[in-house]
C-alpha cells in the first residue's frame, strides 16, 4: 500500500502509452468487440452511455453507468493480456488525521466474505497478479490490480470489492494499522507507554523527507479552505486524533458505489466483470448522495508568502545553502480537458531542458543546485496549478529568485517560444503514445483518475492526437496564443504563492518534543483503569499476530495452473564493422530501440567513482557542431531519449565473477533513424568536455538529486552498503550506486573548480566508448530491420577512429561466449577474483530520519546453482509467514521480508522501520523458523506462486531479450530454473535455511540508515558513518 503523492502523479503527468502482445494490430479482437456495444444497451445492471474507438491507443473505449446506484463505469478494450481493474472513491477528508489513509490500509484487514487478517497481504502469493495495491491520494482512493489470468482476475476481483463494499474494520486492525497507544514492550505492564502503528510510522518517514514536506506544506497553503489544506496521508502529530467510530463513518460515507468509479482494462470480456461486480456488490446497494464534491478554491484578490522549516540534510551539497523558495499559481478546472492538455504542454515549453527559459534564468546562473521539490505542471486537484522555484539555495538569493521568475515571465510574454521547440514537444508527445511498455492499464487509470475524480469526462482524455491537432490549430489561428496563456494564469494572476523552506538544525528535536507532549498529554488523562485496559488490549493484539491464520476462505491458484514452460525469444546474433549485434524482432509499433554495452575492463582504477558522473553528463554537455542546448533541442525532435547508466552484472555461474560496463541506450521513430545514430556518432567522435560551467550545472543537479532520493530509497541504500564485501560485484555495486557514491558526488558539488574532472572525462571516455569494448542490440520491426542494420554499419564505420586495443587493468579477464555452449559468436569479457575473500562489515549511517531503514544481506550461491530456486522460495515464504507479521504488524514498520539475488546475495530489509537491533533479531528469528521446518505443502506453494508471478511478469517489446544481451541468460537457462522452482520441496528449503542463512555458515553484512543510535554507537562490531 502506498501513498500517491503529488511527486508521484508530476511523473505521471505524461500518460506513457504501453502495452504488451506478440502481435499488435491496427484493429485488435477485443476492440473490435467492444464496437458491437451500442448506447442505451442494457448489461447486468449497467446502461452503456457511450462507444468510442481510440485508435491511437489500440482500444476502444466504453462508459457505462449503474442503474441502481449511479456508479460510473469505464472500460478500455485492448488486445493486452495483463488486465487490470481499480475502483476509486472520490475521500474528501477535512482534518488531517490520516482517516482516508488509515482506511485504506484497514479495508484490506479483512471483509465479510473473507474474514482472515490480512486477506490483501495473503493473495499476495495465492495470485499470479502483475500489480497488487492501493493507493491514497490527496481528493481519492484508489484499488487497483492486475493479472494475466482469467481465473485469477475474478478471485482478486472478488476479494478486492468485498474488501472495499463489505470490510470488517475490526478495531483491532485500527489500532494495528493506524495508531494505538500501547506499552514499549507489549508484554510488560510497567513499560512506558508509546505510540504505534503502521501509518502513524509511515507518516514520520514520510515527513522526513524534506521534499514531499516542502510539497505538502504547498498544497496545503495554496488551496486553504477545502479537503487540500488538510494531509490526507496523515500528519504524525495529528493521527491520534482519530477514533475508530470515525473511521467507520468515513466509510460508510465514502465507500458507496454511488461515490465510486471501475474501470477495467484489457482482453478480457466487459461482460463477465459486470455481472460479478454487480452480484458481488452493486446489488447490495441503494443510491445515496454522498456529498464529497470538492468546491472550487476562493480566488486570493493578493498575492500571499509564508514560510516552513526542514531538518538540515547532512548528504546534500553545500550545508550553508539549503534553503528553498517557490512561486505555485492556481490554474483552472482539469476537467476542462483542452485547457490541462495546453498548459501541461506550457509548462513543458517553459521549464524542461536546457532550452526553456526558466532553466536558463534559474539553474544556469547556479543560484541553487536544482529545480524547487515541487515544479511544473500539477493536474492531481481539482484545479490545476504551476510552480517553479529554486532549493539549495543561500537566504540572501530569496529576493533575487523572485524577481528573476517575475522577469521570465514577462520574457516568455514577449518573446514566446521557438516554433522547433513546440515541435519538440509535440515529437515527445507523438513517441509517448507509440511506445508500448507492461503497465499501460495501470498508467491509465492514473492518467484519468484526477479529471474523472471530478466529473471530467475519461473518454475525451484519450483522445490526445486530437488534442495535439487542436493545439496546432490554435497557435496557426493565433501565434501569440501560448503567450496570451502565460499573461492569464501567470501575469494577471493574484492567487500566487510564494513559499519559502528554511533547515532548523532544532527541526527533529523539535518534532519530537511535539511528540513526547502530545504522548504525556494523552498519558495524563488515562485512569489507571484505562492503562490497564491498554495493557489487556496490546496483549490481545500480540496474540492475534502470533496466531496461525486460518486462509482456507480466500480463493488461490495452483500451482498446476503456473504455465509449465517460460516463453521463448528468437534473437539473430551478428555483427557489424566487428562489433558483435543482436536483433530482436517485435512489434514496436514503428518505433527502434537501440543498446551499446561497453565494457569497463581496460578502466584505471582510481576513475571508477567518476564513472556515474560521466554516464549523467555525456548526453548534456554537447557534441560534433552542437553546444549543449542544441544537441538537447536534436534529441528531443530526434529520438525518444538517450542516456548511459552504469551496469554491474554478476555472473550467472560464479560468486567472484562479474562484467562491468556502460550501457547506452536509446529508441527513434523508424523515420529519424539516421538522425539518431548521427547524434551518437558525434557522442562518440566528438564530445564537449570543455564547458566547466555547464559540468557545475550537472554537478550540482546530480548531488542534489541523489541526497533526496536516500529518505524514499533507504532500504535500497542500506542493502547496497551491506554487500559491499561480500562479493567483488556488490563492492562496485556500492561505488557506482551506494552512499559512497552519493558523498563522493557531495565532495564534487562543493569543489569550486571543476577542471581536475573536465580533464578526468575525456581520459574516460577513451575506455568506455571505444567499439573494440562494445556490443550492440536492436529491436525493431521485421519491416525495418534491414534498414536498421544499415543505419548501424555506418555508425559502427563512423566511431571506428575510436577503436584501440587496450590492456585490461586487471589480469584475470575471462571470455564466456553470450550464448552459453556456443562455440563461436561473440563474448562476455567477465572480471574473475577467485580470490576475493569475504568479510563481514556492520555499517551504520546516522541521518536526520524518525525511521530506520536497515538490511543484513548473506553470501550464498548464484543464479545457476542448484540450490538458487530454493532460496528464491523460501525467501518469499519467510517474508509472507514470518517477517511480515514480525516487521510490519508487531514492529509497526512500513514494510520488509527478504529476497534473493542473481549476484547470490540473500537480502533482509526493513523500510521507515521504527526499530533498529529489533529488527535484526528478527531477521535472525526467521532463519531459526525455516530451519525448523514449521511450513506446510501449501505455504511452499503460495511462495512458487508469489516468485512465478515475478519470473513471468509481462516484458515490453523494447526488452524483449535483454536479458541474454547483458546477462547471457537464455531462455534455456531459464527454463532450468523454472523447473528447478517446481521441484523445490520441504526438505530442500530447510537445507538451504541450515547451509547458507545459519550464523556461521554464511558470510553477512548488515547497514542500518537511521536516526542517532546511542545502542549501536556503543557496540564495537559496528562502523559508525
Amino acid at each position: 500500500m502506498s501513498r500517491l503523492t503529488k511527486t508521484t502523479l508530476q511523473k505521471l503527468r505524461y500518460l506513457s502509452v504501453n502495452g504488451h502482445r506478440h502481435i499488435w494490430r491496427q484493429k485488435s479482437t477485443s476492440s473490435e468487440r467492444a464496437l458491437n456495444y451500442q448506447p442505451g444497451q442494457k448489461i447486468y445492471g449497467f446502461t452503456v452511455e457511450e462507444v468510442v474507438s481510440v485508435p491511437d491507443l489500440f482500444l476502444t473505449a466504453v462508459k457505462l453507468t449503474h442503474n441502481k446506484t449511479g456508479a460510473k463505469y469505464l472500460h478500455a478494450a485492448r488486445d493486452d493480456s495483463n488486465n487490470l481493474f481499480s475502483v476509486q472513491f472520490r475521500t474528501t477528508p477535512m482534518d488531517s488525521t490520516g482517516v482516508p489513509h488509515i482506511l485504506e490500509h484497514t479495508v484490506l484487514c479483512g471483509s465479510e466474505k473473507y474474514p482472515c487478517r490480512d486477506p490483501f497481504f495473503k493473495m499476495l502469493n495465492r495470485s499470479l497478479s502483475t500489480f497488487m495495491n492501493a493507493f491514497t491520494a490527496s481528493d481519492y482512493t484508489m484499488y487497483p490490480f492486475s493479472t494475466q489470468n482469467r481465473k485469477d482476475f475474478q478471485n482478486l476481483l472478488s476479494v478486492y470489492l468485498n474488501a472495499v463494499f463489505f470490510p470488517c474494520l475490526r478495531e483491532q486492525d485500527f489500532r494495528q494499522e493506524g495508531w494505538r497507544l500501547e506499552n514499549t514492550d507489549a508484554t510488560d505492564p510497567d513499560s512506558p507507554l508509546v505510540f504505534k502503528g503502521v501509518v502513524f510510522n509511515e507518516m514520520k518517514g514520510v515527513f522526513s523527507d524534506n521534499e514531499r514536506l516542502y510539497a505538502q506544506h504547498l498544497q496545503n497553503k495554496l488551496y486553504p479552505d477545502h479537503t487540500y489544506s488538510v494531509v490526507s496521508g496523515g500528519e504524525p502529530l495529528v493521527i491520534p486524533d482519530l477514533t475508530w467510530k470515525q473511521l467507520r463513518q468515513f466509510h460508510a460515507k465514502h465507500y458507496h458505489p454511488s461515490n465510486a468509479r471501475f474501470f477495467t482494462y484489457g482482453d478480457l470480456p466487459l461482460e463477465q466483470h459486470l455481472e460479478q461486480i454487480e452480484d458481488e456488490a452493486l446489488s447490495k446497494f441503494e443510491r445515496i448522495d454522498p456529498n464529497t464534491a470538492v468546491p472550487c478554491q476562493p480566488l486570493w484578490s493578493s498575492p500571499r508568502e509564508d514560510h516552513v522549516t526542514c531538518s538540515p540534510d547532512t548528504l546534500a551539497p553545500f550545508p550553508a545553502k539549503q534553503n528553498t523558495l517557490c512561486v505555485s499559481y492556481l490554474l483552472g478546472d482539469i476537467t476542462d480537458t483542452f485547457e490541462a492538455f495546453t498548459l501541461n504542454l506550457l509548462s513543458s515549453l517553459m521549464i524542461t531542458g536546457p532550452n526553456s527559459p526558466f532553466y536558463k534564468a534559474l539553474i544556469e546562473p547556479k543560484i541553487g543546485t536544482d529545480f524547487s521539490p515541487v515544479v511544473g505542471y500539477d493536474g492531481s486537484t481539482k484545479e490545476a496549478s504551476f510552480s517553479v522555484g529554486l532549493q539549495g539555495m543561500s537566504k540572501e538569493d530569496m529576493e533575487t529568485v523572485k524577481d528573476i521568475i517575475n522577469r521570465t515571465i514577462d520574457d516568455i510574454i514577449k518573446n514566446g517560444f521557438e516554433e522547433e521547440r513546440i515541435e519538440a514537444l509535440l515529437h515527445k508527445i507523438e513517441i509517448q503514445i507509440k511506445h508500448q511498455s507492461t503497465n499501460f492499464g495501470l498508467s491509465l487509470a492514473v492518467y484519468i483518475a484526477s479529471p474523472w475524480n471530478h466529473e471530467g469526462d475519461p473518454v475525451q482524455l484519450l483522445q490526445i492526437s486530437e488534442y495535439t491537432a487542436r493545439f496546432r490549430k490554435a497557435l496557426d489561428e493565433n501565434p501569440r496564443f501560448l503567450q496570451e496563456k502565460v499573461k492569464q494564469y501567470f501575469k494577471d494572476n493574484t492567487h500566487r504563492l510564494t513559499l519559502s523552506m528554511s533547515p532548523d538544525d532544532d527541526h527533529l528535536e523539535k518534532q519530537a518534543a511535539a511528540e513526547q507532549m502530545k504522548l504525556e498529554k494523552m498519558v495524563q488523562a488515562l485512569t489507571d483503569e484505562d492503562k490497564k485496559d491498554i495493557y489487556e488490549k496490546g496483549l490481545d493484539l500480540l496474540e492475534a499476530q502470533s496466531q496461525t491464520q486460518d486462509i482456507s476462505c480466500l480463493p488461490a491458484l495452483k500451482v498446476s495452473d503456473i504455465e509449465p514452460r517460460t516463453s521463448v525469444t528468437a534473437v539473430q546474433l551478428t555483427s557489424a564493422g566487428g562489433v558483435p549485434v543482436q536483433y530482436c524482432e517485435q512489434p514496436t509499433n514503428g518505433l527502434v530501440y537501440f543498446r551499446a554495452m561497453c565494457n569497463l575492463n581496460t578502466l584505471p582504477e582510481d576513475l571508477r567513482l567518476y564513472v556515474p558522473l560521466f554516464c549523467s553528463v555525456i548526453t548534456r554537455m554537447g557534441c560534433g557542431d552542437l553546444d549543449y542546448k542544441g544537441q538537447a533541442q536534436q534529441m528531443e525532435l530526434r529520438t525518444g531519449g538517450m542516456s548511459a547508466s552504469t551496469q554491474v552484472i554478476p555472473d550467472s555461474a560464479e560468486l567472484d565473477m562479474f562484467e562491468q560496463g556502460v550501457l547506452l541506450s536509446s529508441s527513434c521513430l523508424d523515420r529519424n533513424l539516421p538522425h539518431m545514430f548521427q547524434l551518437w556518432s558525434d557522442i562518440f567522435n566528438s564530445p564537449h568536455f570543455d564547458d566547466e560551467e555547464r559540468l557545475k550545472v550537472l554537478v550540482m543537479r546530480s548531488a542534489q538529486d541523489l541526497a533526496n532520493g536516500i529518505s524514499y530509497s533507504g532500504h535500497m541504500y542500506a542493502m547496497t552498503r551491506a554487500g559491499r564485501h561480500l562479493t567483488p560485484a556488490g563492492d562496485l555495486q556500492e561505488t557506482f550506486g551506494g552512499m559512497e557514491q552519493v558523498k563522493f558526488m557531495k565532495r564534487m558539488a562543493e569543489t569550486p573548480d571543476l577542471n581536475l574532472v573536465l580533464r578526468t572525462l575525456p581520459r574516460i571516455k577513451k575506455h568506455i566508448l571505444n567499439p573494440d569494448n562494445m556490443r550492440c542490440a536492436v529491436n525493431t520491426t521485421p519491416q525495418m530491420l534491414t534498414d536498421a542494420a544499415s543505419q548501424l554499419e555506418g555508425f559502427v564505420q563512423r566511431i571506428n577512429v575510436n577503436k584501440r586495443e587496450r590492456k585490461s587493468v586487471r589480469p584475470n579477464i575471462v571470455e564466456k561466449p553470450l550464448v552459453p555452449g556456443s562455440a563461436s559468436g561473440p563474448n562476455r569479457k567477465l572480471i574473475s577474483e577467485l580470490n576475493f575473500h569475504p568479510c563481514q562489515m556492520k555499517t551504520f549511517f546516522s541521518m536526520p530520519f524518525s525511521v530506520n531503514f536497515i538490511s543484513e544481506i548473506i553470501r550464498t550461491v548464484p543464479f545457476c546453482h542448484e540450490d538458487y530456486a530454493s532460496l528464491c522460495i523460501l525467501a518469499k515464504m519467510m517474508t509472507f509467514k514470518f517477517l511480515h507479521g514480525e516487521i510490519r504488524e508487531k514492529g509497526g514498520a512500513y514494510g520488509g521480508g527478504a529476497k534473493m539475488g542473481g549476484g547470490g546475495l540473500f537480502s533482509f530489509y526493513s523500510y521507515r522501520d521504527p526499530h533498529s537491533v529489533q529488527t535484526l533479531a528478527a531477521f535472525r528469528r526467521s532463519v531459526d523458523w525455516a530451519k525448523s521446518g514449521h511450513f506446510s505443502q501449501q505455504d511452499i506453494d503460495e511462495a512458487k506462486l508469489s516468485v512465478f508471478s515475478a519470473v513471468d511478469s509481462p516484458v515490453a517489446p523494447a526488452d524483449k531479450g535483454m536479458g541474454q544481451f547483458l546477462s547471457g541468460i537464455t531462455d534455456e537457462m531459464k527454463q532450468s530454473h523454472r523447473e528447478r522452482l517446481f521441484a523445490v520441496a520441504h526438505k530442500n528449503l530447510t537445507h538451504v535455511a541450515e547451509r547458507y542463512l545459519s550464523l556461521g555458515q554464511g558470510t553477512c553484512g548488515a547497514a542500518i540508515l537511521g536516526p542517532e543510535n546511542e545502542m549501536l554507537k556503543k557496540d564495537p562490531t559496528w562502523i559508525v558513518k
